[in-house]
């Protein structure tokens, strides 16, 4: 587990109507501020990475479908400097995945069906936050395509 990185089961309530999907709340001890909220969509085997940011912390959790998420940690002076975490998400394995500033991500939507990664981040977009490498980059050890 890359230090920082946290995971954080979340509730499902279903009922006869369908089901309610919690994801953040402003008493959980996860929350520090609210930024934005937005809703990557993506098509099976699309692939969206690599990105970093340097100041906002990421919360995602996958309301439909299901991803592959991978990190890759390059903070010289983190004691998992070099490591890649995979982690799957979907409403099958319904979790909170806390990503902290300066570490790598991205995504690969699986299966058949479109994926909805929903993400509460702790501030706004902001094009000078956040630094893209090509899905490619040969600076982090990860084939997507194997």
């Amino acid at each position: 587990m890359i230090k920082g990185v946290q995971l954080t089961p979340l509730k499902q309530i279903f009922d006869e109507r369908g089901k309610v999907m919690h994801m953040l709340s402003c008493n959980s001890s996860i929350f520090s501020k609210f930024g934005e909220i937005y809703f990557s969509c993506s098509y099976p085997g699309a692939i969206k990475a690599w990105h970093l940011h340097s100041e906002a912390t990421l919360n995602y959790a996958v309301i439909f479908g299901q991803i592959k998420f991978v990190l890759y940690d390059t903070r010289p002076d983190s004691p998992t400097n070099g490591l890649i975490q995979e982690i799957f998400i979907s409403p099958e394995n319904y979790m909170l995945v806390t990503v902290p500033p300066l570490i790598w991500n991205g995504f690969v939507a699986l299966g058949n069906e479109n994926s909805i990664v929903a993400n509460c981040s702790t501030i706004a977009y902001d094009t000078e936050e956040i630094t893209r490498w090509d899905l490619d980059d040969k600076r982090i050890p990860y084939s997507w395509h194997a």
